[in-house]
């Protein structure tokens, strides 16, 4: 089975982190910020979500940024410009509320900085003005700085070693900014969970509104499977049709973390085993009765 959903593209952008600029020209058409595809790279191979960093509806193109920390991340990192990957649907998920809100605060953490700068383009097009907090672990995983600081009327960066940037985390850098009197209507953060959690527990005191991306499990994208649900507001949402953004003063982030650790040591094992496999290709996979990605 063929596809033209072509790889234009591919760069490094840090350690197991890869920019891929990929032919979709339907989807590039109809994508909005905060939305997401669904990629399958092989036949026997599973279903992954993947926000969607850019659009290019001119060049019928869109821009995936990429981590390698699954099974199916880990192969599609050895993907090269050329290949193709075998499926991918969408835009699915809701836009991101883009209106006039006044100032924002835009906070991306590690693979949260590429999904946090389409919004951020959105948020300033509308006629806010724009705050931008990115941060990683350390300098070398940091990306796309000068992308955010051009969308951005103000941009501060962090790290969690100080190895570049402020000492610390993005909450520690909301919350100075906060403290200093700086008037923030609104936030949104896309990160881990730890973060946007830190977020959220920094802005609430606050009363300012709070919007989190979640990437729970998520297997088919339509919400007929159930895996992606979260709870918001004690009610029971599903991330790929009622997300993936929500308020985050209402999600359930215990729920969230325990159902994000379920398949962990599967996910861990697998993924060990894919990166020995690949170097040392002579011995061949193993078989398994699961798989995960």
């Amino acid at each position: 089975m063929q596809s033209d959903h072509t790889i234009l593209r591919k760069q490094v952008m840090a350690p197991e982190v890869n920019e891929y600029v990929v032919s979709a020209p339907v989807i590039a058409k109809k994508a909005k910020a905060g939305q997401f595809v669904i990629v399958r790279i092989a036949e026997d191979g599973e279903r992954i979500p993947l926000t969607i960093a850019d659009a290019d509806a001119e060049a019928g193109t869109i821009t995936l940024v990429v981590q390698e920390v699954g099974k199916t991340t880990i192969e599609m990192g050895r993907l090269a410009e050329g290949d193709a990957l075998l499926d991918l649907i969408g835009p699915l998920g809701k836009p991101s509320h883009v209106e006039k809100f006044g100032t924002v605060c835009m906070i991306g953490g590690g693979i949260g900085i590429a999904l946090i700068c389409p919004i951020a383009i959105a948020m300033r097009e509308a006629g806010n003005t724009v705050i931008s907090i990115i941060g990683a672990r350390t300098k070398e995983l940091l990306f796309w700085e000068d992308r955010m600081r051009a969308t951005s009327d103000k941009l501060y960066v962090t790290t969690d070693d100080g190895s570049y940037g402020v000492k610390g985390f993005v909450s520690d850098e909301l919350q100075r900014l906060l403290d200093e009197g700086r008037q923030i209507d609104t936030v949104t953060a896309v990160g881990p969970v730890p973060m946007m959690r830190a977020v959220c527990t920094t802005t609430r005191p606050h009363k300012i509104a709070t919007v989190v991306s979640l990437n729970p499990i998520m297997i088919d994208g339509t919400g007929m499977c159930g895996g992606c649900r979260v709870t918001v507001g004690g009610e029971t949402k599903f991330t790929c049709v009622d997300g993936p953004e929500f308020d985050g003063h209402l999600v359930d982030f215990d729920e969230l973390v325990q159902r994000q650790s379920y398949y962990r040591d599967m996910e861990q094992a697998v993924a060990e085993e894919c990166r020995l496999a690949q170097q040392h290709p002579e011995a061949g996979p193993k078989k398994r009765t699961a798989s995960a990605g």
